[in-house]
């Protein structure tokens, strides 16, 4: 099973490549971890990605691509992976297909968690992070026990500069003016399936277990 992942930020798309990767017994290929692992091992690619990040501008396609060409050609990918972050845009995803074909695979489904713009704005608003440990809160959906205090170490929880509501809207707007096409394209060629991502977490996963052709016991 080969999937892609589509939905905008905030719609949950990490907590559900998890958890299909586990269903399906295939690999999450998170970009992310990819550029982490490039970075951290000092590889061509992450010295690359680093030069443009460090100037503030976007790792162009080419780099984020052959990154993903490595990743699912690792043994492990075989037998299929869910695509987390990648494509972005309808280039990535016409790259995507290319190096698809180059390998005679297929891309099994487009998956797209679509999710009401105000509730983005909820979630992606009412984040907060510790800055010490790391741990995750949101101010109503997993608040701490004492407000803006860290239930693990007791540091000041902090709200990220990506979280704050002018940034969010921003980043909203972009992810709709570069998805859309590609939302498009993934329809175009019968791959696309949409499910409502505005329900519990373990909703979503039988949504789209059931959206993929899989069944719950």
């Amino acid at each position: 099973m080969r999937i892609v992942l589509l939905g905008a930020p905030g719609a949950g798309k990490g907590t559900q490549a998890e958890a299909l990767a586990a269903y399906w017994k295939i690999v999450h290929i998170s970009t992310g971890d990819l550029f982490r692992y490039h970075r951290d091992h000092g590889t061509a690619l992450g010295i690359m990605a680093n030069e443009f990040m460090a100037q503030g501008q976007l790792v162009p396609d080419g780099v984020t691509q052959a990154m993903v060409e490595e990743r699912i050609g690792q043994a492990d990918a075989g037998n299929g992976f869910v695509l987390d972050g990648f494509p972005r845009t309808l280039p990535q995803g016409q790259a995507l297909a290319a190096m698809l074909q180059a390998r005679h695979e297929k891309l099994d489904a487009a998956l797209y968690i679509e999710v009401p713009e105000s509730v983005l704005m909820d979630r992606l608003v009412g984040r907060r992070i510790c800055p010490e440990c790391k741990a995750n809160y949101h101010v109503a959906f997993h608040p701490p026990r004492v407000a803006g205090v860290c239930d693990q170490c007791g540091a000041v929880l902090v709200q990220r500069d990506d979280d704050l509501p002018q940034t969010v809207q921003t980043r909203l707007a972009v992810y709709k003016e570069q998805t859309a096409p590609l939302i498009a394209f993934y329809q175009g060629v019968g791959l696309l399936r949409t499910i409502n991502g505005n329900q519990s977490p373990s909703e979503v996963t039988l949504a789209a277990v059931a959206a993929l052709g899989g069944t719950h016991d």
